[in-house]
């Protein structure tokens, strides 16, 4: 490797380097922990690195016996031998650097299979609540960036140091036995070559900060802008040109730093390339004046040009070999942030299954108030200065109630009232401050996740679906179903004659978050999915909410399907929806305030019978009729409920029109 190029790959290594930080030892330990798996592959590799310097540093010792040879009129043999023995150097080389590159990236990918598999998995198991703070983005950044810059440590560093460290002490002891003085006139010139790696990198440093933090902005942009939402609402609302401008300002920032720093490059390598033919000029005029005098042999001189540049490459890599350190650390520092952030729910070690059977459900005084942002998040993934310390207030009072074996209790109330939260401890998204949910008698806090997973499902009115094929997002409920039980729960969620009439059928992709289908086709889909699952408890969160009567008829016939024979807990504003629950309950400022039939708490005449005129005066007036309630869907099985249109067949596009369009 040439000085030049030498140079150009450390002054990279200080552009991209981050803030420079201690050694922590707890951090070494750690990676020395995600190491030990692979401890025998980097021995071998470091013995690799060794035996690569030895070579680097033969050549140019033999090539100054040729010419020593050839000088003194050696027999042509020798010549040839030497020259054989340089050749046979340079294939060793070239198959030891094939296996070196192998094992180096061996290392480093299987570090990055171990440390994104970490990453993956813990956080997974973080609550709800991180999810909701943290920008995805961020996360995504240290499953990627990170992890990457802490595979450098291994796949680059740790052969660098070692590699250098050998080349460097063979070189002088080689150069020094050859000439002391040609030796020292090299050193003089070290800092002339490594000073300016440093000023320039700290510079371009900086304008690639500059850079990258636009090119983020941008990337933010135009992946909310170009996501099917983010499109509309421009579309609807935004204002086109602005758009264009804004962007358009950024990206001429980035190009004129471009510019700025491929320019910068090009006066550096100039520079060093300057130096490099100034420092073998040197070596060349000291070390032929010493020759000439016979004081030193030609072939030395010529050695010593050579090992020149095996001098200054090693001696520059290890000057910037802790800069290389601390940022692979910082990496390592980041990823292990992100580990050591504990779950707020985790599974106790004597966990036990539900039990089997009908399973009923119960709140026992429940109290709860959303954590915090420092206690489930970090600021650095929120993209802000510092956590919101803010959080904890007590949301749930005191909320008690029972739902027995393939009964369905109806939660009903203002928005914000805390139906939703009441609704997200059941499958135990977030765990309680007080008081106790039970499932089958038993804390939830005491049963496996997995048996949590087989017991509950729930449907929620944004009914997200994954980008994906019909077939994946149902087999999420069940891997194991095959394409009868697809096509069966298909069929009771009321959505086989259109899957069947989509371009590929099971396999026809839905588009991100579903958006491929409309809103009452997506809340059948996760329906189809729950009826897949064969949950024993159900919770509807607001699962008819934002669908059109058409829709909602037909998503209310698939829920008939969903609950039968289930406990279910369901949320709803559409109050018509609920009158055949078991029970009913009236959820006001966190606590329920009213629970009966529907029946006996419009008799009652409390705040139930009010939120129940109130839509019957809404639809009257939005129906233009006065006479009495009029029918509803409700969550009953009621005869002679009329079935939901077809959906259309798909266009000579392959896209279907809207269930509401088509209506």
């Amino acid at each position: 490797m040439s000085m030049e190029t030498t140079a150009w790959t450390q002054l990279q290594s200080v552009m991209n380097a981050q803030e420079r930080r201690p050694l922590a030892r707890a951090t070494l330990r750690r990676i020395a922990a995600f190491a030990r798996p692979h401890r025998r592959r980097m021995a071998q590799f470091v013995v690799l690195s060794v035996v690569t310097a030895f070579l680097a540093v033969a050549t140019p010792v033999l090539a100054g016996h040729i010419v020593d040879a050839i000088v003194s009129g050696h027999d042509q043999g020798v010549v040839v031998r030497l020259a054989v023995l340089i050749a046979l150097i340079a294939l060793a080389e070239a198959a030891l650097g094939l296996l070196g590159r192998w094992l180096s990236a061996t290392l480093g990918e299987s570090l990055i299979l171990d440390l994104r598999t970490a990453v993956f998995d813990h956080v997974q198991r973080m609550p709800v609540a991180f999810f909701t703070r943290t920008r995805t983005g961020a996360l995504v950044s240290r499953l990627n960036n990170d992890v990457i810059g802490a595979q450098r440590a291994f796949s680059n560093t740790l052969s660098g140091v070692v590699s250098n460290l050998v080349t460097l002490l063979l070189t002088l002891a080689v150069m020094l036995t050859l000439s002391w003085q040609v030796t020292l006139l090299a050193l003089v010139l070290l800092p002339v070559f490594v000073v300016p790696a440093r000023r320039m990198g700290r510079r371009m440093a900086a304008l690639q900060r500059e850079a990258a933090n636009l090119n983020a902005a941008m990337g933010t942009r135009m992946t909310e802008r170009f996501s099917a939402p983010g499109a509309t609402l421009v579309k609807l609302f935004g204002r086109p040109g602005d758009e264009s401008v804004e962007f358009a300002a950024r990206a001429r920032r980035v190009r004129d730093i471009g510019v700025r720093t491929a320019m910068a490059q090009s006066a550096f390598i100039t520079a060093l390339t300057l130096v490099s033919a100034l420092a073998l000029a040197l070596v060349y005029g000291l070390g032929g004046w010493l020759a000439l005098r016979g004081t030193l042999e030609a072939g030395a001189v010529v050695s010593l040009a050579l090992l020149l540049t095996r001098l200054y490459a090693p001696l520059t890599a290890l000057a910037g070999a802790r800069v290389e350190i601390m940022s692979a650390l910082v990496s390592f520092e980041r990823v292990f942030e992100v580990l050591d952030l504990r779950p707020l729910i985790e599974e106790k070690p004597d966990a036990r299954a539900v039990p089997d059977g009908p399973v009923a459900v119960e709140f026992e005084d429940v109290r709860f108030g959303y954590p915090s942002a420092d206690k489930v998040s970090l600021a650095s993934l929120e993209e802000v200065a510092s956590l919101d310390t803010r959080g904890g207030d007590e949301v749930l009072h005191g909320i008690s109630f029972r739902a027995e074996p393939g009964q369905t209790v109806a939660l009903v109330g203002s928005s914000g009232a805390g139906k939703s939260t009441i609704a997200q401890l059941l499958p135990r998204l977030y765990d309680t401050d007080g008081g106790t949910v039970r499932i089958g008698g038993v804390d939830v806090r005491d049963l496996t996740a997995a048996s949590m997973r087989q017991t509950l499902g729930m449907v929620t009115q944004d009914g997200h679906l994954f980008h994906d094929s019909v077939r994946a997002n149902l087999l999420l409920a069940r891997p194991g179903a095959t394409d009868d039980d697809l096509w069966d729960v298909l069929r009771r969620a009321r959505l086989d004659t259109l899957v069947r009439s989509l371009p590929d059928g099971l396999d026809t992709v839905v588009g991100e978050r579903g958006y491929r289908l409309s809103g009452g086709e997506r809340q059948r889909m996760t329906i189809a999915r729950l009826l897949l699952a064969r949950q024993r408890v159900v919770i509807l969160d607001e699962a008819t909410a934002h669908l059109d009567n058409t829709s909602e008829a037909a998503v209310q016939e698939a829920l008939a399907e969903a609950l039968e024979g289930r406990t279910a807990v369901v949320i709803a504003h559409r109050l018509s929806t609920v009158r055949a629950a078991d029970l009913i309950l009236v959820v006001e400022a966190g606590r329920i305030v009213e629970r009966g039939t529907h029946e006996e708490l419009l008799a009652e005449d409390g705040r139930y019978a009010e939120l129940y005129r109130t839509q019957f005066e809404n639809h009257a007036t939005e129906s233009g009729t006065g006479g009495g309630p009029q029918p509803q869907p409700t969550l009953a099985t009621d005869a002679a409920r009329p079935s939901a249109p077809e959906r259309p067949a798909p266009d000579a596009t392959g896209t279907a029109p809207s269930e509401e369009a088509a209506a």
